[in-house]
């Protein structure tokens, strides 16, 4: 079997973060590394590349990190700590919500980290139902 892939939440808000893990917590049985990077250093809504970094750390089992952030600057922030890491995580072009359901769904069967992105990002097409 391969080895795992995690899951990173970067949101402006450490609530909302905190909320989507407790439902991905519930679809993924436990066995996905879901790490949050959420809010500033000092407790504020915003991002922090520090967070961010910590959190591809906790969240990668080996198999990589899909990452899916909730805003753009959230996005700006993501991509600064990749460029500057030679690591195995990747920037889900996925919606918050339904990107981190479908990627930890899909992580949860062994998945590498190509398809769990893809899964991610396949989500859009549920917003047009």
């Amino acid at each position: 079997m391969a080895a795992p892939v995690g899951v990173v939440l970067v949101s402006h808000s450490p609530a909302l973060a905190a909320g989507l893990a407790e439902l991905l917590a519930e679809l993924g049985s436990g066995t996905v590394r879901v790490a949050l990077a959420a809010g500033t250093a000092d407790g504020r809504l915003g991002t922090s590349d520090e967070k961010v970094a910590r959190a591809l750390d906790e969240a990668d089992g080996g198999g990589g990190a899909a990452v899916l952030a909730d805003l753009g600057s959230a996005v700006m922030t993501v991509k600064l700590v990749l460029a500057e890491r030679a690591g195995r995580a990747v920037l889900a072009d996925a919606p918050f919500v339904e990107g981190a359901v479908a990627a930890v769904v899909t992580a949860s069967t062994g998945a590498a980290l190509d398809e769990v992105v893809r899964a991610a990002e396949e989500a859009r097409g549920f917003r047009k139902l």
